[in-house]
């Protein structure tokens, strides 16, 4: 149950159009859901403000299906990352007004084009990457982000290796609220970034690279080693984390719960 629906409810309660005891059972009904092959978090969306997000690698077609279906019955939006065109095609000919979007590999249900909650955050989230071998991650944090409600502005191959394209970026850096790079191979653009700006920076390492980056692996722990202050690692090529905690960051310190609504 999203807050608008709960609110909904709560109104029907006191203009006594619904029994409290039927909104008890609602309540009580509500908490999850028990598939036999997964039990589905219906109040995550009330506890952390956005409903639970489907992964779709190891689950079977049939799952990755029912389970959108059950979410969409009770939240405002599902999100299935890391989902294969496959995926997205049998979603979709099934709820035609999902959205994919084929780079970050997450589908959106119902597709609805985002509207950005200026009133609940306290700016914007840019997203960097490093190259544009990088831009799948870059991305899923900038779909996740926009999702949950941010805005976003992306800036895209601006590599140490040419730093200039960088520097060329720095008001679009500083206008930022929080900061997310995206970087393979050394993973130094989080560092340099994290030593140009006064902002939350998060890192996100990639696998993109040669052998003796190890899968990402050489940049994560440049990322962990990193002696810039303000930088906070995500695992490697987790662009959903890094979208989910750049948008926690931005939302004012009451956060979504607990903003009044007019």
């Amino acid at each position: 149950m999203d807050p608008v629906r709960l609110k909904e409810m709560l109104e029907q309660v006191r203009s006594g159009e619904l029994p409290i005891d039927e909104a008890m059972i609602r309540l009580r009904d509500l908490p999850y859901e028990d598939l036999g092959f997964a039990k589905l978090d219906h109040h995550r969306e009330l506890r952390n403000g956005f409903p639970e997000v489907i992964y779709c690698p190891g689950k079977s077609l049939e799952h990755i299906i029912t389970i959108t279906g059950k979410l969409r019955e009770r939240s405002r939006k599902v999100l299935a990352t890391r989902a294969t065109p496959d995926v997205a095609e049998a979603v979709l000919n099934i709820y035609p007004d999902s959205a994919y979007h084929t780079e970050a590999r997450i589908i959106v249900t119902p597709g609805v084009i985002p509207t950005c909650e200026s009133a609940l955050c306290i700016g914007s989230v840019a997203v960097l990457s490093a190259g544009t071998a990088d831009i799948p991650v870059a991305e899923e944090a900038v779909i996740t982000a926009q999702e949950m409600g941010s805005p976003v502005d992306r800036m895209y191959d601006v590599g140490v290796a040419g730093i200039h394209r960088l520097l060329d970026q720095r008001e679009r850096l500083l206008s930022a609220n929080v900061i997310i790079v995206v970087a393979g191979m050394e993973g130094a653009l989080a560092s340099v970034v994290g030593g140009l700006v006064n902002r939350p920076v998060v890192a996100v390492p990639t696998s993109v690279g040669y052998g003796a980056s190890f899968g990402g692996l050489a940049a994560l722990l440049a990322m962990l080693n990193c002696c810039a202050s303000g930088v906070a690692v995500m695992n490697i090529d987790n662009g959903f984390g890094a979208g989910y905690f750049a948008h926690m960051i931005n939302l004012r310190p009451k956060g979504p719960m607990l903003q009044e609504t007019h």
